[in-house]
């Protein structure tokens, strides 16, 4: 097999399902190869720390796809640009991004979020409380996925009730962030799924919008019209893209974290034992889970320019830049034992918020919703154990389990 065909049978790999419950053999494989480039499909994969460091910081460094070239290339075979209309400013570059990440910003203060904790903490007790009744638990369904969902609703003025609907729509567009048409040129299997997705969501976020204009409420939601209706360069669509972009992000990730956090330990168990007589440990094993299995497994960017990085590769502007952080995260280079969860390392880093401009705005509150989550089931429930394998869900960049068992124990 050539240089060419293996790399590629790599990219594959990645993409395979079955390695889903562990991909971190193929990204080892991806540190040994080193940065691989495939400069007839536009793409360069970059897999160690300092080159997804240096990238993230890279000044022509973009999010915005209709800046590459492959997005380029479907919009001349007849693709739609924006099928959903405006992007979340996740996906877009300043002075947009900066605009529009400055209006939201205020909601996810430190000072915001430290005056949501006592919030979180009786949500989490609530939660608890409901599994001791049950008699069991699965970690997912039962804690990690309703938390960050009820905390975001309450943020942004959803109503809870609608979980059900809004939630399914959620799920098929996190599939979507799977790099398939980057790594293969071919759309995967439910595209049209998504796609419907995508439409009911931001038409039930209109209706939201509406309902706040005729009853405005103490919510972000009510908060951005307010700015649209004073003229702060914000309308009507770029309000529906933001809150879509909240809904997702402020829970898919965090989920992630949390049942990763609690899989870990329990592979684990003195650290959660640890962890239930001393809750002060719950920041560092928030870190390590962060390092060692992170919620987003892969991000892509886009050449504004031409770059030069990763000790002299030339990335030619509008070619794709993947960046595989679950494998910078296990790069040797930066991080002794790199396959080992070391919640008491020291020195942890790590790249699962990002770097530079795009830095996750919600990070304080993932912290501050794992944490109080983590310490309290570890406090409650000291003799849990798995209770068979985990399920993973189907998903490539935000990896991440839909059901996983544990027993309660005495």
């Amino acid at each position: 097999m050539t240089d060419a065909a293996q790399s590629q049978a790599l990219l594959l790999q990645l993409l395979d399902q079955s390695n889903r419950p562990d991909p971190y053999p193929v990204y080892r494989k991806f540190l040994e190869a080193g940065p691989l480039q495939f400069p007839d499909a536009n793409v360069h994969v970059f897999s160690g720390f300092a080159d997804c460091d240096e990238i993230f910081r890279h000044p022509a460094s973009c999010s915005d796809r209709l800046k590459s070239t492959i997005a380029q290339r479907e919009i001349a075979a007849g693709a739609q640009a924006r099928p959903f209309g405006p992007p979340g400013f996740l996906f877009l570059d300043p002075p947009d991004h900066t605009r529009l990440r400055k209006l939201v910003s205020k909601a996810f203060s430190p000072k915001v979020v430290k005056a949501l904790e006592a919030d979180v903490v009786g949500l989490v007790d609530g939660l608890l409380d409901r599994v001791a009744e049950k008699g069991r638990f699965d970690v997912v369904a039962d804690l990690a996925y309703p938390l960050p969902v009820a905390v975001i609703c309450r943020l942004l003025g959803v109503p809870l009730e609608d979980e059900p609907q809004f939630s399914s729509a959620s799920a098929l567009l996190a599939q979507g962030l799977d790099p398939f048409v980057t790594f293969t040129g071919e759309a995967p299997d439910g595209y049209q799924d998504r796609m419907g997705a995508g439409l009911w969501l931001r038409d039930y976020l209109r209706g939201l919008i509406h309902r706040r204009r005729a009853s405005p409420a103490d919510d972000l939601i009510s908060r951005l019209i307010a700015v649209e209706e004073s003229g702060d360069q914000l309308d009507e669509e770029e309000i529906v893209a933001t809150c879509n972009l909240l809904l997702i992000a402020g829970h898919e990730t965090t989920v992630n974290l949390i049942s990763n956090a609690v899989l870990a330990m329990l592979r684990h168990p003195h650290y959660w034992r640890a962890l239930g007589d001393d809750a002060s440990k719950a920041p560092a094993i928030v870190e390590e889970t962060l390092r060692y299995d992170p919620p987003v497994q892969l991000v892509g960017r886009i050449a504004g320019e031409d770059m030069v990085v990763a000790g002299g590769i030339e990335v030619p502007k509008g070619d794709s830049l993947m960046l595989l952080l679950a494998s910078a995260h296990r790069d040797p280079v930066v991080t002794e034992r790199p396959d080992e969860f070391d919640p008491d390392r020291g020195s942890i880093r790590h790249l699962a918020f990002g770097h530079g401009p795009h830095f996750c705005l919600g990070a304080p509150l993932a912290r501050l919703e794992a944490a109080v989550a983590l310490s309290a089931a570890a406090r409650r429930f000291p003799n849990v154990a798995l209770d068979g394998d985990p399920v993973y869900k189907p998903n490539v960049t935000l990896r991440g389990m839909e059901q996983l068992s544990v027993s309660l124990g005495n």
